[in-house]
């Protein structure tokens, strides 16, 4: 298996609908509220939640880890496919000049319903060479438990 191989994933079930989640997925509104990992703020520019279109969201860290700049990620994409309730799958590319990070990751965020709650799983498959599994998963699983105070608390429903 090459780097370009790389697939780095994540999953928390979480006490909410599948409704609730995506929802909160595909709400620029809401999705600011919970989609930095720690350490971070994110900051949306772009987000036209439908099949081929566009967002651009910056991520800002407290400490030098950043892809575009020391303490930036420039997020570029496109949602390839959004299911309600069940699916969103997105194109991501990260600006920047350093070819560790160069190519388009995908992204797949997928909603089981258990009983009352969802099995949310974080798939990024083509993960680029110059992003650690460690630290990428332990990102994933900081976003996913943000996600889950977001939608389990009164201001995410």
């Amino acid at each position: 298996m090459n780097d370009a191989d790389q697939t780095h994933t994540a999953s928390r079930l979480i006490s909410a609908s599948s409704a609730s989640i995506y929802d909160a997925c595909i709400r620029p509104e809401k999705l600011i509220r919970w989609i930095a990992p720690a350490g971070a703020r994110a900051d949306i520019k772009q987000f036209d939640a439908r099949e081929g279109g566009r967002f651009r969201i910056i991520l800002s860290f407290r400490a030098d880890i950043g892809k575009t700049s020391s303490r930036t990620d420039v997020v570029s994409g496109r949602f390839v496919s959004l299911v309600p309730d069940a699916s969103i799958v997105q194109a991501i590319e990260f600006l920047s000049d350093r070819p560790e990070f160069a190519g388009t990751m995908i992204m797949s965020w997928v909603l089981r319903p258990i009983g009352e709650k969802t099995l949310v799983s974080v798939i990024a498959e083509q993960v680029p060479q110059g992003i650690g599994r460690a630290d990428h998963e332990s990102g994933m699983a900081s976003s996913l438990a943000n996600l889950a105070a977001f939608v389990e608390s009164a201001w995410g429903r």
